[in-house]
């Protein structure tokens, strides 16, 4: 759980900030909007859900999106998942720095 919550941490001071411009750039916002149904997904799958679509709001709101997802993941608490969410994350993050 510690790598994922770091993970989430570091990926929400990037992204807290961001004014709508900064969001249009290379896609980041569709490109976070995905990691934000993948947590979604990983939680229902956690928790023995169905699936659901996220309602892909405005930009400015995907930060709290991915806090509240991540929230949820993390008191699921399956590992499992928490080891894949954490690389989801890393990996948005690294690519939302090129």
């Amino acid at each position: 759980m510690t790598d994922f919550a770091t993970s989430i941490d570091r990926l929400l001071n990037q992204i807290r900030v961001w004014e709508q411009p900064r969001w249009n750039v290379d896609d980041r916002a569709e490109r976070t909007f995905a990691l934000v149904q993948r947590l979604a997904d990983m939680g229902a799958d956690a928790e023995g859900r169905p699936r659901r679509p996220v309602p892909r709001d405005h930009d400015m709101i995907l930060p709290d999106q991915v806090r509240v997802l991540a929230d949820d993941l993390i008191a699921a608490g399956d590992e499992r998942a928490l080891l894949g969410a954490a690389a989801a994350v890393d990996e948005l993050r690294s690519n939302l720095n090129t």
